[in-house]
């Protein structure tokens, strides 16, 4: 059986105390989580797993970490959506755009991270470096959830003295129908 990096029985393998791990004797996981994951518990090729982690942050799995660019997004979405966020942010951890993270915005900028078009992206991940998010979780695999982006983000991240975002998908990070 493939294990998800964050699946209790890799972190009994591997030992406790592994940061990066699901285990009850554990820190819970602070995932800050973008719009798209919140947009994706209403389509149909997302719902399943964008369901499967909010269920995860409501049963109290994780901490889920959201943003004043989540928030400004999701002020455009439909009803649905908004609804869905308003459910999510009274118990969530909700990050203010500081100067810090935009500074951090500007140096993934000026690393050519990403185009300038994918600015919001980028702060998104900006916000999730500079609090020291666990996990950062995304269905944007075009530009965001890619080894080689990845790897451009935490260069920068590294280079600038913090530590490195792990980025996954909430397929790779809810633990729906897998074994405890």
């Amino acid at each position: 059986m493939a294990l998800s990096p964050l699946d209790g029985t890799l972190a009994r393998q591997i030992g406790e105390g592994a940061p990066w791990c699901y285990d009850s004797r554990v820190k819970k996981l602070r995932i800050y989580v973008d719009t798209s994951v919140i947009v994706g518990c209403f389509d149909t090729e997302f719902a399943v797993w964008s369901n499967a982690l909010i269920e995860d942050f409501r049963s109290g799995r994780f901490r889920l970490v959201l943003s004043d660019v989540t928030s400004a997004e999701v002020a455009l979405a439909p009803a649905q959506v908004r609804g869905l966020y308003a459910d999510l942010a009274c118990p969530a951890e909700i990050l203010p755009v500081t100067e810090e993270s935009l500074a951090f915005l500007e140096n993934y900028q000026a690393h050519r991270v990403l185009d300038p078009r994918f600015r919001s992206d980028m702060l998104h991940i900006a916000l999730a470096t500079v609090a020291e998010a666990d996990v950062l979780v995304s269905w944007m695999f075009q530009y965001v959830v890619r080894l080689d982006k990845i790897q451009r983000f935490n260069g920068v991240n590294v280079e600038t003295g913090y530590k490195p975002l792990a980025i996954y998908s909430p397929w790779e990070v809810a633990t729906h129908e897998r074994e405890e």
